[in-house]
């Protein structure tokens, strides 16, 4: 009895006979279900199913691709049959050997909706605990998501991805100065195994006291100025103004700041930075990229040395770099590039309160919010969302409306100590229109002369 994938295989081998430099056929099947709730209700609520094709050849340096719904081999080997055609590749008789309808992935099983009973109760719970409340609202999403990937020499990966997700967002009011707070929890598992350790109470009230901190916090003063980033800030500067930029697509295409150097001095040599999707749990995380490569772990920094960049199959290919595992795409639909997954700095040996004493005085960064970066250059500017002045090496009063400025190598460089508490943060990447699940990550770190915005006078 042929395997079924077999014809699909036959498809792949006639490419490369007529030309193609490298071929594949992407199977997805997914369901998901989100929940929104706001001002005491569900707002929103949505379900979706998802299967079906995304097709690729590649020959000559481009990407040839087409895509269509469903799972059985037949609308499979039609896809990629289109791709050929639009390539040019003559495929022969072998489009004939796959005019079936078996199923080629195991559909995902009936997914449950997840439970909204207590978000009424944990609102209620929150606006009794301050009534400077002004908005509150709720967001709690789960997915599952199988993949296989049909791949030359009759090769074929497969991985089975669990996606749990819950964010509160409160907006108060306080002596006429309005402020938000923000928090979510997001892991790469089921919903049975996301609430370890935590309650989505817990979640509503750091957003809570978050948002409160910052009605009382005074205009922070601007200048260049020493930095202690907490663990919990986000690796906001390791992804964005680091980590974009050693995505091998934008060193060679964009001119990241750091083509060209493997092998050089980027970073203070107490840096060590990592990208790891073999990381159980956390929300970048696979077994298999989205082009059936293993995940890896990749030390892309190594006690400030530029070491690798991260690959997918065609900028491999194209600049004759290793494979690191890092081809992602956000569905079917669309096609590989290089993409972080799970991306952070190694912990250092130093202690908190001695890099608080170092610091003299500065800023205390608790947590990061959004920004600008140049992945060309590295030059960045990120808001803080929860910051405190330093003075004489002690953490004094909370400030609002700070931003960091300056630049991703610059900002390495300027690390002069990092702590021992690894903190991971999970969020969502845009990039190449398309969004995917990551995780970055850093210790405490204490930066020196870093430009901080402000509106103090």
């Amino acid at each position: 009895m042929r395997d079924k994938f077999e014809p699909l295989h036959d498809m792949i081998e006639s490419s490369y006979k007529n030309g193609a430099d490298y071929a594949d056929i992407f199977i997805q099947s997914s369901e998901s279900h989100s929940v929104h709730f706001e001002d005491g209700r569900a707002d929103k609520i949505s379900s979706s199913k998802t299967n079906g094709f995304g097709s690729r050849i590649i020959d000559g340096g481009k990407t040839f691709f087409a895509h269509a719904n469903g799972t059985e081999i037949d609308m499979a080997a039609a896809s990629f049959a289109d791709c050929a055609a639009s390539a040019g590749i003559d495929l022969g008789g072998a489009r004939d050997k796959c005019d079936l309808q078996s199923e080629l992935i195991e559909k995902t099983a009936p997914l449950s909706p997840p439970s909204v009973d207590f978000f009424k109760e944990m609102d209620e719970r929150i606006r009794r605990e301050s009534g400077y409340i002004r908005q509150s609202s709720y967001g709690y999403s789960l997915s599952r998501r199988r993949i296989a990937v049909v791949k030359p020499e009759g090769c074929v990966a497969y991985d089975d991805r669990f996606y749990t997700s819950f964010a509160a967002h409160v907006v108060v009011e306080k002596n006429g100065v309005l402020e938000t707070g923000s928090e979510r929890r997001c892991m790469a598992v089921g919903v049975n195994d996301f609430w370890n350790g935590t309650t989505p109470l817990d979640i509503a009230e750091t957003a809570l006291r978050r948002a409160i901190l910052m009605t009382e916090a005074k205009p922070c003063p601007a200048g260049v100025m020493n930095v202690l980033m907490a663990g919990e800030a986000g690796g906001t500067i390791v992804h964005e103004a680091c980590g974009h930029g050693l995505e091998a697509d934008i060193v060679e295409k964009d001119y990241s700041v750091y083509r060209g150097r493997i092998g050089e001095k980027v970073a203070d040599e107490s840096v060590t930075m990592v990208d790891d999707a073999t990381l159980g749990g956390l929300y970048g995380s696979y077994d298999c990229d989205d082009e059936g490569n293993a995940a890896e772990r990749t030390v892309l920094i190594e006690n400030g040395i530029l070491k690798r960049y991260m690959t997918d199959v065609l900028s491999s290919m194209l600049y004759d770099m290793p494979l690191t595992g890092n081809g992602r795409r956000e569905s079917y639909r669309c096609v590989p590039v290089p993409r972080m997954s799970n991306t952070f700095l190694l912990c250092g040996k130093d202690d908190f309160d001695t890099m608080l004493s170092r610091t003299g005085n500065g800023l205390y960064v608790k947590k990061m919010g959004g920004g600008e970066v140049d992945p060309t250059s590295g030059d960045f500017v990120f808001y803080v969302t929860e910051g405190y002045l330093i003075k004489n090496g002690k953490i004094t009063v909370p400030v609002r409306g700070a931003t960091l400025t300056g630049n991703g190598p610059a900002a390495l460089a300027g690390i002069s100590a990092l702590g021992k508490n690894l903190v991971m943060d999970p969020g969502v990447c845009g990039k190449s229109g398309q969004s995917v699940p990551v995780t970055d990550g850093q210790p405490s770190m204490l930066i020196e002369g870093l430009t901080v915005g402000g509106s103090a006078l």
